[in-house]
């Protein structure tokens, strides 16, 4: 593997879930350094951690504890943050600031900081203090109205936390990447105010631009995508197993049509007046066959049909195996287990094993001794309970 995209850059992550956790995975996938930075168990508090698998087991991240609300906490954070070049914290709006450790007072020590703050709904305006989580994002962002009802009128669960992976932790990875390379231009550091529900509109930006311009509101069926036509959606075979059906361009609906025997659909892929008629054929061929032997005829010609996998499957699925997307991870205590790799374009792809610590081992020493902290002082403060 060549030079790391980030390879020399330090990331200070508050995060421990969320969107900002997301993005330290990702910041280090791609070479950066982060050093965690969680809070000191006090006697008697019930620590919460993710289980010892989730955000890749925070394999190659660093880790200390440190009591942010104490005079010595809070400068032994200020003097990590002169040396590096990303904050990343996810605290309601306005508690970093509360606490001292917000983006003016990183600046004032590192002019150069990359500070970037992810939550909810934004650092400012009237939902900035509502608390929330994806599914609250996605609904507010209009994803969830746009969504195919398959339960009477009540909108879905997505099957993944999308607001979180992309609205919010991707939008966060980019920020930082992008504030970067405008560092690296003009010397000069950024606040990067990361909101997962502005994300969502990115994320419904087709649908959104089209009711500003025309007028149309967006919802279920109303589109190619949202369940309008027979062309896109999903099948029930013969096995119980589903297909996806993607066929938008014409070439590809008539293979489809011609492939499935039904040869008199190929030229109404968009008449709404026989979608019904459309599906009720397609449904009736597809549960001729199972799933894999639908998707073995099709797939490969030029039809858009692919499987419905479940995650047991498709980590198991010959293509994943091919692309070296699952490897192996060795806990210290769990032993080992698969993981999924390092899978974004950009980041080591090639690496099939990875070291993963319990997380109640730190790197405290390691990481204040490279601030310039003495062993004297790293003792007094572990005995005040400051450090962890």
């Amino acid at each position: 593997m060549s030079t790391p995209a980030l390879g020399g850059v330090t990331v200070l992550d508050f995060a421990t879930v969320g969107p900002a956790a997301r993005a330290s995975r990702m910041l280090s996938d791609y070479g950066a350094t982060v050093i965690k930075i969680g809070a000191v168990a006090k006697s008697g508090a019930v620590q919460i951690e993710p289980p010892f698998y989730a955000y890749s087991g925070q394999r190659d991240m660093k880790k200390i504890r440190l009591d942010l609300k104490t005079p010595v906490g809070k400068a032994t954070f200020l003097r990590l943050a002169t040396s590096a070049d990303v904050v990343l914290e996810s605290f309601r709006p306005g508690v970093v600031d509360r606490l001292g450790i917000g983006f003016n007072d990183v600046s004032a020590v590192n002019p150069k900081i990359i500070y970037c703050s992810t939550s909810g709904y934004g650092q400012n305006g009237p939902a900035s203090q509502w608390a929330g989580h994806d599914i609250n994002y996605l609904g507010m962002g209009g994803y969830l109205d746009c969504s195919e009802r398959a339960v009477g009128d009540k909108p879905p669960l997505p099957g993944a936390t999308v607001a979180d992976a992309a609205a919010g932790g991707m939008q966060a990875a980019m920020a930082i990447m992008a504030a970067l390379v405008r560092r690296s231009n003009t010397g000069e550091g950024s606040f990067l105010d990361v909101s997962i529900a502005d994300g969502v509109l990115s994320l419904m930006s087709l649908y959104i631009d089209e009711y500003l311009a025309t007028g149309t509101v967006p919802g279920p069926g109303h589109y190619i995508l949202t369940g309008r036509y027979a062309c896109y959606d999903t099948y029930r075979c013969g096995d119980g197993k589903w297909v996806t059906v993607g066929a938008i361009e014409p070439a590809f609906f008539a293979n489809l049509c011609r492939l499935l025997n039904c040869d008199e659909w190929a030229n109404h892929q968009l008449d709404d007046a026989v979608q019904d008629e459309i599906r009720a054929s397609f449904r009736t061929t597809f549960l001729r066959q199972t799933r894999d032997e639908w998707v073995h005829e099709l797939a490969s010609q030029n039809t858009c049909v692919g499987p419905v996998y479940s995650v047991p499957e498709l980590v198991d699925d010959a293509h994943v195996a091919a692309r070296g997307l699952i490897g192996i991870a060795i806990h210290e205590t769990e032993g080992p287990f698969r993981q999924l790799g390092t899978v974004l374009a950009g980041t080591d792809t090639a690496r099939h094993e990875f070291q993963v610590r319990s997380s109640a081992n730190t790197d405290t020493d390691e990481v204040l001794e490279a601030a310039g902290l003495s062993t004297d002082e790293i003792i007094q403060m572990r005995n005040e309970g400051i450090v962890a």
